[in-house]
């Protein structure tokens, strides 16, 4: 999927910045629609191919945060939290609950921009198979798949994966038993160094830990290195 192909929903209640950002993502070759509530988007989204949503955690009357969650349950496509709540317990709530990234108003349209591509750079990513780089990847019983994005637990269920969650695992699975730092980790999935109270992160970290270890209060896959950021520690075979 090319950027120029690409169909987004913003969904905010204020029509003046639907409208700007109807504008301006346009003009950089995006679809853009936009609704101004919760039930409006999950209608859109139930009959029309939405590749990314920009979601607005204020609506009146509605829990933005239980938004997130619903789509990160039921829809499972990317979405980045656009809101005028820069409170940081919101932005690690939103990020734990499902969202890809978290921005805060006002913001720069180019730096939105950014995020945007950066998002549906990993959404849409189709890692190549090469002798170096094998499709297929397989650690503690569990078989993960590039090219589907994957993953399968020890007991044969499927366990689904965020874009954000499924980029971190590459990361990790592809320089298992290496101590990847938080900004080598950003890097790899945001394209940009962490910032000191940047926990994206250490969010998604937790988030990945809930679904594949046994104990994530206990880890024994990804453990933290302190002061040096993260390590896969177990075994990986490529197939």
């Amino acid at each position: 999927m090319s950027f120029r192909q690409a169909h987004l929903l913003v969904v905010d209640d204020d029509m003046e910045i639907s409208a700007l950002l109807k504008r301006y993502l346009s003009a950089q070759g995006f679809q853009t629609s936009t609704v101004g509530n919760g039930n409006a988007m999950l209608g859109l989204l139930a009959t029309v191919a939405i590749d990314l949503v920009l979601l607005d955690l204020g609506l009146p009357g509605e829990d933005g945060l239980e938004l997130t969650r619903h789509l990160h349950e039921h829809w499972h496509g990317p979405v980045i939290i656009v809101t005028g709540r820069g409170d940081s317990v919101d932005r690690i709530v939103g990020l734990e609950v499902g969202a890809d990234d978290y921005v805060t108003k006002p913001f720069e349209l180019r730096e939105l921009l950014a995020r945007i591509r950066s998002v549906l750079r990993r959404a849409g990513e189709r890692p190549r198979q090469t002798a170096s780089q094998p499709a297929v990847y397989r650690f503690a019983g569990y078989r993960f798949e590039l090219d589907s994005r994957s993953l399968t637990s020890p007991s044969g269920d499927c366990v689904p994966l965020t874009s954000g969650e499924y980029g971190l695992l590459r990361v990790l699975v592809t320089h298992a038993n290496r101590v990847l730092s938080r900004d080598e980790l950003m890097n790899h999935l945001y394209g940009r160094d962490a910032g000191p109270y940047d926990r994206a992160v250490d969010v998604q970290i937790g988030r990945l830990r809930r679904k594949i270890e046994s104990d994530p209060a206990a880890p024994v896959l990804i453990k933290s290195v302190r002061g040096a950021g993260y390590i896969f520690s177990d075994t990986v075979r490529q197939e």
